[in-house]
């Protein structure tokens, strides 16, 4: 290194000097010193020299070798770094040394110093800089394109939104490869310029494809810039259809599920980016595995004929699904054709299953709710509702045989006093079977008898209680009997024999909720063509006793409660025993 070879040759220049000063002074000592046979040279001071300052790429192998003068000539070297290396430095009476250059981002000096120490104990160091300067290996540029469905590699529509990306490029020897990049460059070099007032410096690039009256190529650039300032591109070229042959997009929704008889929602998308295209018309078909109109059994007599799809022309309808006697895939197909003549179709398919024979009434509701109304009209929209699903909307789209008659999905039979079948027509009957449930139900009659519909009792049983029998006369009841509860009422209609039966009994929760009519909004929640004098629709609760004691209202671990429901709002509550509440029995049952 210049300056400490300058330094070296002053200190030599200065021990020179000394020598010579001290021979000529004090005469006789050069003669006692001859005379001592010692060698002179041998006293010289040690001096070291480390060697130039240098610059090395990183991985390469860079050799040290220091010069020593003075001493008594048998040298020990040592070699330190500062920033730590990995130093090779086998003998250390040899001034050879090496080390391999560290990868590193940016020019790194390194302090390499050599210490020596002859054998009378004299001693130097001196140190060499050594700049140790990165191999930038070039970023790596990639633009991933996305695919358009239907259409090759690189092709696309006109008028639609594109994003090219960037973001795969790559830098082999970045320090932190989640950030290699560190600029990117966008541009286009062919074709109608779409990139004007669009983000060029991201990772990615979004543009609108041009509507065109031919196809045409547009061609991108992306150049990557890494942190140490090498760059790459990379190109692409995209194909844009003209006008006339971009198709529009549809989609015909989503698979479904259903019964024989059900609703399937078919809410089909279209749209299309070229505006000379419109208006679009839409057409759905049906497969032909399944007949395309289905004639079913009138309730009036006869058969009639329904639209297996509400209105084929409609981009959202619906279709009723065919009866089957397996399950059975149905295709539904939404075909869409453009102001040029082309046209698009998307299918889906629907699982449609043999409609089983119900062991519960539905709920008899057939309205369908949007956000803000009731409307018996189809809501695509919000699928999924009661009024769309099960037994209910089956039945009124023709597609249950019932034994008997009754709204909805209700299935009941009038009987005699006897237990026979009656006519649907008959003026008078005692008990009601419901052929769904297979349970029969008493009627109420309006003759002061012992089924008279204003007659009220409490909850009371000797046997399945929660622990409180109830009240045998509680407030407010009244009936024909010395005890108006409802274990009394269940004695004297058995000892009757109602209907032929001597099994009646008070019905369950579940039981007593399977007559609910919940479609019907201004009457009785029931069929009143079959259970008539059920109560009279008002500001209070019709309140009928299920045999169902409740966990609430517990006092000392007794139930005081019991389960009731209001056949006027639908809903259900519990009681205390005491009050006074209608009755309906029910024996039978599957």
């Amino acid at each position: 290194m210049q300056i400490r070879s300058v330094a070296y040759a002053k200190r030599a220049l200065f021990t020179v000097a000394t020598v010579f000063f001290l021979s000529s002074c004090g005469g006789g000592g050069s003669d006692a010193n001859s005379d001592s046979g010692t060698d002179t040279d041998n006293d010289s001071e040690l001096l070291v020299n480390a060697g130039p300052d240098d610059t090395v790429t990183e991985g390469a192998t860079y050799s040290l070798s220091a010069e020593v003068t003075g001493g008594d000539g048998e040298y020990t070297y040592n070699w330190t770094a500062s920033p730590s290396l990995t130093l090779t430095h086998e003998d250390t009476s040899s001034s050879q040394a090496s080390f391999t250059a560290p990868a590193v981002s940016v020019a790194t000096e390194y302090t390499l110093t050599v210490s020596v120490n002859d054998t009378s104990g004299n001693a130097d160091s001196d140190f060499t800089i050594i700049t140790v300067s990165p191999v930038n290996i070039a970023p790596v540029a990639d633009i991933s394109v996305p695919e358009w469905e239907g259409l090759e590699e690189n092709y696309f529509p006109g008028g639609v939104e594109v994003i090219l990306d960037g973001s795969a490029s790559s830098d082999e020897d970045a320090s932190d490869s989640s950030d290699a990049i560190s600029e990117y460059s966008w541009t286009q070099t062919d074709g109608t310029n779409v990139i004007v007032g669009e983000e060029t410096n991201l990772s990615t690039l979004t543009f609108t494809t041009p509507i065109l009256n031919d196809e045409e190529s547009i061609t991108f650039q992306l150049e990557v810039t890494d942190s140490e300032g090498a760059t790459d591109t990379a190109t692409v070229t995209l194909t844009v259809q003209s006008k006339s042959d971009t198709l529009p997009v549809v989609d015909a929704g989503y698979s479904q599920g259903v019964f024989s008889g059900e609703i399937i929602i078919l809410e089909g998308t279209a749209s299309t980016s070229i505006s000379e295209a419109e208006p679009l018309t839409y057409s759905w078909g049906q497969s032909n595995n399944v007949s395309a109109s289905e004639y079913v059994a009138s309730e009036k007599g006869g058969y009639v004929s329904i639209k297996a799809i509400d209105d084929t022309d409609a981009l959202s309808t619906f279709a009723i699904a065919p009866s089957v006697s397996e399950y059975t895939v149905v295709a539904y197909t939404l075909t869409v054709t453009d102001a040029f003549g082309n046209q698009v179709e998307d299918t889906i398919n629907v699982g449609v299953r043999v409609m089983p024979t119900p062991l519960i009434n539905d709920t008899g509701f057939l309205q369908q709710a949007t956000d803000n109304a009731l409307t018996q009209a189809q809501q695509n929209d919000w699928p999924g509702q009661d009024g769309q699903r099960g037994a209910d909307i089956v039945e009124q789209n023709g597609y249950i045989e019932k034994a008997g008659r009754g709204k909805a999905g209700f299935d009941f039979t009038r009987l005699n006093a006897n237990g026979d079948e009656q006519d649907a027509s008959a003026d008078t009957w005692s008990c009601v079977r419901d052929n769904v449930t297979g349970l029969v139900w008493e009627v109420k009659t309006d003759d002061g008898g012992l089924q008279d519909k204003d007659y009220l009792y409490s909850w009371y049983s000797d046997d399945t209680n929660g622990g409180y029998a109830g009240d045998e006369n509680g407030d407010d009841t009244s009936c024909s009997l010395t005890s108006c509860n409802t274990q009394a009422y269940e004695n004297a209609l058995n000892e009757q024999g109602l209907c032929g039966f001597y099994d009646w009994r008070m019905p369950t929760h579940h039981e007593l909720f399977t007559l609910m009519h919940l479609g019907l909004s201004d009457s009785i929640a029931i069929d009143e063509d079959y259970f008539p004098y059920t109560g009279t629709v008002g500001t209070d609760p019709v309140w009928y006793w299920t045999s169902v004691p409740s966990a609430d209202g517990v006092n000392s671990e007794d139930a005081q409660n019991a389960w009731a429901l209001d056949f006027d709002s639908g809903v259900d509550n519990f009681l205390n025993k005491s009050s006074a509440a209608r009755v309906r029995l029910v024996r039978a049952g599957r």
